[in-house]
């Protein structure tokens, strides 16, 4: 009988160790699987944090990208807006100033125009024939001359056409053309062009013909 209650004393001690062994071998695998979640927390925290820096990353890149692609399109703007302002400012002007040679060449045309239609050869007398054609041929040739005169001034210009000139465009040429008909302009502005001495002679004798 002793024998047997010896047995089973033992066989409750291995029982009781097995249950320890069990329940530390349990906590121990909630501590790894606790520990590998909490790494794995920390690996997808890590990995969101690489996403993000990498979303700012490209958008920095991108802004950067449109930075430097705005800077080249303003300066490029820049550029030709200011240029083409010099260009549309120095064509206002030689507008301007054709218009005022123009304005000028009219009143001068106009002034001879008024002059040579009231020339009538067929009502001058043979006495008064040979002086007046001489006088009224002078004042003809002057009419002529300035017509020419304007004709070379405004060649190669918008307005050269009037004249029976092509219009072509303005440069060196045009540039040398206003520069070689500077005086016939100064002259048309002053009220006489291309021969003030002659013009006056001509006139005076011109009007004391035609009102005797």
């Amino acid at each position: 009988m002793a024998a047997h209650g010896e047995h089973t004393h033992h066989i409750k001690i291995r029982s009781t160790q097995m249950e320890m062994s069990s329940a530390g071998s349990s906590s121990r695998d909630e501590d790894y699987d606790r520990k590998l979640k909490d790494a794995q927390d920390e690996l997808d925290r890590i990995q969101l944090q690489r996403e993000e820096l990498e979303r700012k990353k490209s958008e920095l890149e991108e802004l950067t990208s449109r930075k430097r692609g705005f800077l080249s399109q303003q300066v490029e703007l820049t550029e030709r807006l200011t240029s083409s302002l010099t260009l549309i400012d120095r064509e206002l002007f030689e507008m301007r100033q054709e218009a005022e040679d123009l304005e000028q060449c009219r009143v001068c045309f106009a002034a001879h125009l008024d002059k040579i239609q009231k020339f009538n050869p067929e009502s001058w007398s043979r006495d008064q024939l040979s002086e007046k054609l001489e006088k009224a041929s002078m004042t003809i040739d002057i009419a002529a001359d300035e017509y020419d005169q304007a004709a070379a001034h405004f060649e190669g210009s918008r307005s050269g056409a009037i004249f029976g000139r092509t219009s072509t465009k303005r440069g060196r040429a045009a540039g040398g053309r206003r520069a070689g008909s500077s005086e016939f302009v100064m002259n048309l502005r002053n009220g006489f062009a291309f021969n003030l001495p002659l013009v006056v002679l001509g006139g005076l004798a011109l009007l004391v013909y035609l009102a005797k």
